[in-house]
């Protein structure tokens, strides 16, 4: 089982209203800038004459496409999609963007989050005799739409109707004959942003994937808004539009690159940010701060400049260490941190190091580390976290596991500093986490510290658990 949170998902579209052709290059180059947000498949979905084109499967971005299957893939309409699978099984089924026919056409859906009441959602629709092909929520998403939009006179008007059925996260991208429409939650809790190249509209999860194809962010969208982007013009509805958000705090913590900017707070000025609320919370007397790559960079620099260590590389990445990579044997899972991490052991060696991370699963993986650490002549290890302990499991896409499994539940701090080896131990603060992203325009979701979610969560009867 690994202790790293897994990422969510990532989606990507294009509306060309320039005819710059290659539209399917371009997806593919914002796929690429998002592969950190999913590694288990993508696909890319286009628009031409009303004619669906789909190629997706399990992978990565770089594994998935070809010059040949690319070139294929032309239109004036495209989405696409990197995958982790938070809800339904990692299958090429799975596998999205999603793409329905039925009376009045086809839809086409890329989504980013988790639908909390998908399952009730499921058995109503199977009751009315739907059948569906994949274990996805995103798959109740497009059902539900293709279902109002028999009912309405357009794809925006059956949206607007599903909108309010669907609780939880979702950041969507809906591909129908002639628009494109990109949908956020009414917390926002995971992004969404707008980005323009020429005359062409594009959405993202995060704005790092515009600068990848030569695009200008224009704005993110807003929480709770549905944006429609036909040949003529852009529409916004704001009608779900209010002062409450939620914006997952993981984003700026871990989640997303760290050139990306969410919701006006740019990632990289928060974890450095962190890093400095860590030295002044919990100074040390130290030779040398290093970060556990690559989250912890920024958080471990922020560290140094506050505190006056110096910042040095103690760990080094092999960025060639496939992501399927299997440890069938005990004794190769033990080793399966030095195959992905080495120590700079003259950085190291007789050093008393500060060592930022950005948050601890179950603890075997940096127990592992300080040990590599400790191996290389390291004299004492003080580790920072950058993040509250996680003590809650998530409901809207981070693959936090149960309580059980959470190291923070089943250790006091002090025997938790025992087992991972290090010669102190402090968390980022709960109460003032959210300090970290000063410039953010939305509130934050911490349910997975706090156990306070912004909305109702599977299980829970009661609004105890709601954020006022």
């Amino acid at each position: 089982m690994s202790d790293n949170i897994k990422e969510e998902c990532g989606i990507f579209g294009i509306y060309d209203k320039s005819n710059i052709g290659n539209i399917a290059n371009q997806v593919y180059f914002g796929l690429f800038a998002l592969q950190h947000r999913g590694q288990e498949a993508a696909g890319i979905a286009v628009n031409r004459d009303r004619e669906i084109t789909l190629v997706k499967n399990l992978g990565l971005v770089s594994e998935v496409f070809n010059d040949n299957n690319l070139a294929h893939l032309q239109g004036e309409i495209a989405i696409g999609h990197v995958r982790y699978s938070t809800t339904g099984n990692n299958t090429p089924e799975n596998a999205q963007p999603i793409s329905v026919k039925y009376a009045k056409g086809n839809l086409t859906v890329s989504h980013n989050g988790n639908i909390t009441n998908a399952k009730e959602l499921r058995e109503k629709l199977e009751s009315r005799g739907a059948i569906f092909h994949t274990t996805s929520d995103s798959e109740v998403v497009s059902y539900l739409i293709a279902n109002q939009r028999l009912k309405s006179k357009s794809i925006e008007e059956a949206v607007e109707k599903v909108f309010p059925m669907l609780q939880g996260a979702f950041s969507l991208l809906i591909m129908s004959p002639r628009k494109l429409i990109a949908v956020r939650d009414r917390f926002g809790i995971r992004p969404l942003c707008m980005g323009k190249l020429k005359d062409n509209v594009i959405f993202a999860s995060e704005s790092c994937a515009f600068e990848t194809i030569g695009a200008d962010f224009e704005r993110d969208v807003l929480p709770g808004e549905i944006v429609i982007v036909n040949e003529n013009e852009t529409i916004s509805n704001k009608k779900y539009c209010s002062n409450r958000s939620g914006l997952c705090i993981f984003e700026h913590i871990y989640t997303a690159r760290p050139d990306s900017v969410i919701d006006g707070q740019s990632v990289n000025e928060a974890r450095m940010n962190a890093g400095k609320m860590l030295a002044k919370k919990a100074p040390v007397d130290a030779d040398v701060v290093i970060g556990v790559p690559d989250s912890g960079l920024p958080a471990a620099i922020g560290y140094s400049h506050e505190s006056g260590i110096p910042y040095g590389v103690g760990l080094i990445k092999n960025r060639y260490i496939g992501r399927t990579f299997i440890q069938p044997t005990q004794a190769m899972r033990e080793r399966s941190v030095a195959l992905k991490l080495n120590t700079l052991k003259s950085n190291v060696e007789g050093k008393r190091i500060v060592m930022v991370d950005d948050s601890i699963v179950r603890g075997t993986t940096l127990a592992n580390i300080i040990k590599l650490l400790k191996k290389s002549g390291a004299k004492e290890v003080h580790v920072r976290i950058s993040s509250p302990p996680f003590i809650y499991p998530c409901f809207f896409g981070t693959d936090i596991p149960s309580r059980k499994d959470l190291a923070c539940n089943n250790y006091t701090m002090e025997e938790l500093r025992i087992k991972i080896g290090a010669d102190s131990l402090v968390f980022m603060d709960t109460a003032t986490i959210d300090q970290i992203a000063p410039d953010s325009t939305v509130k934050f979701c911490k349910g997975c510290f706090t156990g306070k979610y912004p909305c109702r969560v599977p299980g829970e009867h009661d609004d105890k658990n709601i954020l006022e």
